[in-house]
């Protein structure tokens, strides 16, 4: 039996003036990160997505709309705004990636502390990812 989806958030007001302004500038950059991330391998692109839809959707609720019907990248965003959903694929992704960094690190900078406070910091950022329901 399947729980009844969560309804949805109320659309945040949105500004006037100045501060519409501030928004669409932060959601263009967010999205310029987002669209390097894509063509870059390390640079991730969902968080900044997550940022440009925020910001859309405070300053320009039609690209914010724009955003979630995009055909690859709408349905994680959507999936995230609904329930706080992380899809398998990008959970693997994450995994692989921060145990990459650490190893790397490990390697290149055999510092014992270093090594520690990262690893601690990059199991508990994966600790929360995991916990994150997929679907």
């Amino acid at each position: 039996m399947n729980p009844a989806p969560a309804p949805p958030e109320p659309s945040p007001p949105v500004a006037g003036g100045a501060a519409r302004l501030a928004y669409r500038a932060v959601g263009i950059l967010a999205l310029v990160f987002a669209a390097a991330g894509a063509a870059l391998p390390l640079l991730p692109t969902v968080p900044f997505l997550l940022v440009a839809l925020w910001a859309f959707a405070r300053g320009a609720p039609a690209w914010a709309d724009r955003l979630r019907r995009h055909p690859r990248f709408g349905p994680p965003l959507v999936a995230w705004e609904a329930r706080r959903a992380i899809p398998r694929p990008a959970k693997a992704a994450a995994s692989v990636a921060m145990t990459g960094g650490w190893t790397s690190l490990v390697v290149l900078h055999p510092d014992v502390w270093l090594a520690a406070g990262a690893g601690a910091a990059f199991a508990a950022v994966m600790a929360w990812i995991l916990s994150r329901p997929s679907r």
